[in-house]
């Protein structure tokens, strides 16, 4: 099974956008960092610099007080880059999706080139498969 990495965040005042709700900005940040600790789990994170966002979706408003749980894994690897997958959620109701997407990171040597990282991902589960395949779609097409 593909090791999970969960992060959370408390939406305050400042994060809030001039409709009272998350500023997307914000939440993209956590959400890029959020993958960025999970490629830095299996590789060294001075050699982890984040090569795309693969289109975010947000599917409802998040608001001040709220908890927002960040549920990363790396769910693809190329030769020099993965491919982490997020889902957030808000833990006050019942886990409920507000958004996901994927992050590629690319592993670079001291001179900031493409290094191979050696890892190698082999999904256990349907979900794992499927969240490869479309990780692999996007990597692919440059989604």
């Amino acid at each position: 099974m593909m090791k999970k990495i969960i992060n959370y965040k408390m939406i305050k005042s400042e994060d809030l956008n001039h409709h009272g709700t998350l500023f997307a900005g914000r939440c993209s940040e956590w959400f890029v960092e959020s993958g960025f600790i999970t490629a830095g789990s299996r590789l060294d994170p001075k050699h982890i610099v984040c090569l795309k966002v693969h289109g975010l979706e947000f599917l409802h408003p998040m608001r001040l007080g709220s908890i927002l749980g960040f549920e990363s894994r790396i769910v693809h690897a190329g030769h020099s880059t993965l491919t982490v997958y997020t889902r957030v959620y808000n833990i006050q109701k019942e886990e409920e999706k507000v958004l996901d997407g994927f992050v590629t990171f690319c592993h670079v040597n001291d001179d900031s080139r493409p290094f191979p990282h050696g890892i190698v991902i082999t999904p256990e589960t349907e979900e794992e498969r499927q969240l490869n395949e479309r990780a692999a779609e996007l990597v692919k097409r440059r989604g």
